[in-house]
């Protein structure tokens, strides 16, 4: 079988681990050629070229500027992907008979490109449903349903409800994904709409000497050691994080370390260069196998959601403090039920993100005897429901069909 795959976001290391790059890799693994394409941004200043990596052929197609732009070059940039995408495929793929094409949102630009491709090829349509966008935007702000804003806002339910057309199935991050799904767009057929979790191939991690990763980060041997790693954008109520950092500063027995960039990161650099925390470490983005090392140091993982989401989130981050044998702290709104799922399943704690107080006081209850058996109650639930393998099986139970 032939598996097309489509992003913005791009395939990620595949000699390394990834959500989506551990989900081709395990399509190849059973025998499948895959195929992906990737947009290669203007700023990089290469041209469109086909390659292959670790079995899988990617195509990286020249594209506009997609991230790190202003609004107005993005907006364009993507406006113009589909074509772009298009007119690469039907260059270096030619021949090529596409049984299944997946592709996550977001965008949910992409739907026209999809449609186009399951015409031609007589493909099975799959949509690894990221986000719900445009409504995340519409929570934080950054879009509205009126003026200027609101005509963006059209424009993107209209590209939202036309990739939802065309996807023959429809896989959510988690139970409370797909009920928000069903439930506020009810004319989606529901029986084609399942959870299928964020996933990787799941390894060992590294063993370290907690002691000397610490001394050399600069971070307490004794203190109970709570790390959060990712995006530090708006969607991380970055605000919250802030506050819950300086009201630690006058408490004991808890240390944090923040790793990762984005948008909101400056907030946090100011916060540090001004006040000089004594609790709390404030970190680059890490490769993944220097953050694998400092959650094997690491006595429980944190999770941020800004409080005003109607929509549920489940960040892939938490994948990587599952598979290092770490719960979490989950600080989210009322849709999300990353916290709820864990306190339910015994590998973690769900707080308000608007309870500073309240999250501290969840830090500071979980006893190392806790910590141990709750972040061993995660790595089983990782083998058990995130697998790559997993997801595979969910998708190809309706190849199969």
């Amino acid at each position: 079988m032939n598996v097309l795959f489509l992003s913005i976001a791009g395939v990620g290391d595949l000699k390394g681990q990834g959500i989506y790059g551990d989900l081709l890799k395990t399509f190849r693994d059973h025998g499948h050629a895959v195929y992906a394409v990737d947009p290669q941004e203007q700023g990089a200043d290469l041209p469109t070229k086909c390659e292959d990596v670790e079995g899988v052929k990617i195509l990286r197609v020249r594209t506009g500027n997609l991230q790190k732009c202003g609004l107005v070059e993005k907006g364009i940039s993507q406006l113009r992907l589909e074509r772009q995408f298009l007119s690469a495929i039907e260059r270096h793929f030619a021949g090529v008979h596409f049984d299944l094409i997946l592709y996550p949102t977001p965008p949910t630009t992409l739907g026209g490109l999809v449609g186009k491709l399951k015409r031609e090829h007589g493909a099975m349509t799959y949509l690894l449903l990221k986000d719900i966008f445009p409504q995340n935007s519409l929570d934080l702000g950054m879009l509205s349903e009126r003026g200027l804003r609101g005509l963006a806002y059209r424009y993107f339910k209209r590209t939202e409800r036309r990739t939802y057309e065309v996807s023959d199935f429809i896989g959510c991050m988690s139970e409370a994904n797909r009920r928000y799904l069903v439930e506020h767009e009810p004319w989606i057929d529901a029986e084609k709409v399942e959870v299928n979790p964020n996933s990787l191939i799941p390894r060992d991690m590294p063993d370290v000497d907690k002691i000397a990763l610490r001394e050399r980060l600069g971070i307490p041997a004794d203190a109970r050691l709570f790390t959060y790693g990712g995006n530090l954008g708006k969607p991380q109520a970055i605000d919250f994080l802030i506050r819950v950092l300086r009201l630690n500063e006058a408490r004991d027995g808890v240390f944090f370390a923040v790793a990762g960039t984005g948008t909101e990161r400056h907030l946090l650099e100011e916060y540090f260069e001004e006040e000089r925390p004594e609790r709390a470490k404030l970190l680059p983005l890490l490769p993944r196998k220097d953050f694998d090392s400092l959650l094997r140091a690491s006595d429980c993982g944190v999770v941020l959601l800004d409080h005003r989401f109607t929509i549920p989130n489940f960040p892939s981050r938490i994948l990587s403090y599952l598979q290092a044998g770490i719960p979490y702290v989950a600080a989210t709104d009322n849709a999300s039920d990353v916290g709820t799922l864990a306190e339910a399943e015994g590998f973690g704690v769900r707080v308000g993100s608007v309870d500073e107080p309240r999250f501290l006081e969840a830090c500071e209850s979980l006893s190392p005897e806790e910590l141990r058996r709750m972040g061993a109650a995660g790595r089983r639930y990782f083998e058990g429901n995130c697998t790559a393998e997993h997801s595979y099986r969910l998708i190809m139970e309706h190849v199969n069909d």
